[in-house]
């Protein structure tokens, strides 16, 4: 079903860490900011391509995703990011700001190395199914 317009129609969002976030948005025939359009990294990218399918059709994400990494308080790695909407790269090795925020500047502070998944309601039309979530292991981030 289509109800609402720009970020009223199915607003969500992929927490990772629960603090950065892929944005979740029905854009298909939908225009709204770049920066929080259907796959961005929100307030900080928007997406190569608008990769959306029409309403009523799954949408899929694929969400490769690195953590930053701290020593003794200081930022030595920021977190990164591969995003792939429908099978298109939409974010490739993307390096994040900071936490996102709307309308704010990231910055980053120290916090733990592992955090939460979490995935948004704003009470828009939105379901998940399918969510796979596993750690990337032998990985060193450069």
């Amino acid at each position: 079903m289509v109800k609402g317009e720009s970020q009223g129609r199915g607003n969500s969002g992929v927490f990772m860490m629960g603090m950065y976030e892929i944005q979740v948005l029905d854009c298909y025939d939908n225009p709204t900011y770049p920066d929080g359009t259907t796959a961005a990294v929100y307030g900080q990218f928007p997406p190569l391509v608008n990769a959306c399918r029409p309403p009523g059709q799954w949408q899929t994400y694929d969400i490769i995703w690195v953590g930053p990494q701290f020593e003794g308080g200081r930022l030595v790695a920021p977190a990164r990011v591969t995003v792939l909407h429908n099978g298109l790269v939409v974010h490739h090795d993307v390096q994040l700001q900071g936490p996102t925020q709307h309308r704010r500047l990231a910055a980053y502070a120290p916090h733990p190395a592992t955090g939460p998944l979490g995935l948004q309601d704003h009470g828009d039309l939105v379901r998940y199914r399918n969510i796979w979530y596993r750690p990337l292991v032998g990985y060193d981030q450069p």
